[in-house]
């Protein structure tokens, strides 16, 4: 009897997420993603960014110290990085006001404001997930 590689083959055969994702798709770190999974992964790529990415869809728009504030525990390398990297993915908008001192704002563009629904979803996951180990852990998350 031989045995069967489970869900690689067959997924490529049918509709869903990995449908058009073969293995010739996925491509070494520095190139351009060309798989649907891995061009999202590179522009939610790095820790913070997700949540950072929150904050544009909670407030549409912010400046760097609204973001800082909002998010103390990043450093501002960390933010100027992430901030950075969704502006090179269209996520969001860098708008520069001529003034003394110039003032930026961020803007989420509809290229980002059509990310809600995977953080949605990162929530969801996130929060079940919560629930599965608090009873583990004894406590809820968070509380000391």
């Amino acid at each position: 009897m031989t045995h069967q590689t489970v869900g690689h083959a067959a997924a490529y055969d049918q509709e869903g997420p990995l449908a058009d994702c073969p293995d010739s798709a996925l491509v070494p770190p520095d190139h351009e993603p060309r798989c649907p999974v891995d061009i999202t992964l590179a522009t939610l790529r790095g820790r913070w960014t997700p949540l950072v990415l929150r904050e544009f869809l909670l407030r549409g728009q912010a400046t760097y110290s609204e973001l800082s504030a909002a998010l103390p525990a990043l450093s501002d390398k960390v933010l100027s990085e992430r901030l950075a990297q969704l502006t090179g993915a269209g996520v969001i908008e860098r708008n520069r006001t001529p003034s003394w001192p110039p003032r930026v704002r961020y803007v989420l563009t509809s290229q980002g404001r059509a990310l809600e629904p995977v953080v949605r979803s990162m929530w969801e996951w996130g929060t079940a997930r919560r629930e599965t180990l608090e009873p583990k852990l004894g406590a809820p998350l968070g509380s000391e």
